[in-house]
């Protein structure tokens, strides 16, 4: 497979950028190339130690599809990765990479998805519905929040008394786990023979 780049885009601070950078830091055919911010206060700025070359972007900038498409193509990114990334993805950005950005989210889509469905939002609405599990849905991204294929659904139980944040805690576990390897599997069956 010829060499494959990656830009992780995030908002936060970055734990699942973190894993993706270390999982990928071992493998020789796919690169992580840019971390794009929208949050000149994301805590991943903190951490990526010259890691990775990284950009940060105002709203405005987000929004503009033709920006972000040239920007990336300049650098010769082949896929977007979104990790906490809290912006809509711009539509023209979409269509320059129809198969090729990938999203996580904290619940087992279909439910507990669409807009303002990110965050502790997601794992009150799972509490509050005393579901008895939770998981991640790992997923390609089109114009509707939170509505691309699925990749990927791996769940894990909730315990009576679970509180929001315990539920957190237990969908975080398994986004560290499982994420980046999704993400490996996905881009290496774009390009098997």
């Amino acid at each position: 497979m010829e060499k494959q780049r990656i830009a992780i885009f995030a908002s936060g601070g970055g734990s699942n950028a973190l894993k993706l950078l270390n999982h990928f830091e071992e493998i020789e055919d796919i690169q992580i190339e840019l971390l794009l911010t929208n949050n000149e206060n994301a805590g991943i700025l903190n951490k990526l130690n010259e890691r990775v070359p990284h950009m940060v972007i105002n709203n405005e900038a987000a929004k503009d599809g033709l920006f972000l498409t040239q920007t990336l193509q300049s650098l010769g990114i082949d896929y977007i990765v979104l990790a906490g990334y809290l912006r809509k993805i711009p539509i023209d950005l979409i269509r320059a990479y129809p198969t090729q950005i990938i999203n996580i989210h904290p619940a087992l889509l279909p439910k507990y998805g669409g807009k303002g469905m990110y965050g502790m939002h997601v794992h009150e609405a799972v509490y509050k519905n005393k579901e008895t599990s939770s998981g991640i849905t790992i997923h390609l991204v089109d114009e509707i929040y939170d509505n691309g294929q699925t990749l990927a659904q791996i769940t894990t139980p909730i315990e009576q008394g679970d509180t929001p944040s315990e539920i957190q805690q237990k969908v975080l576990k398994i986004e560290h786990q499982y994420y980046a390897k999704v993400v490996e599997e996905y881009i290496r069956s774009q390009h098997d023979s």
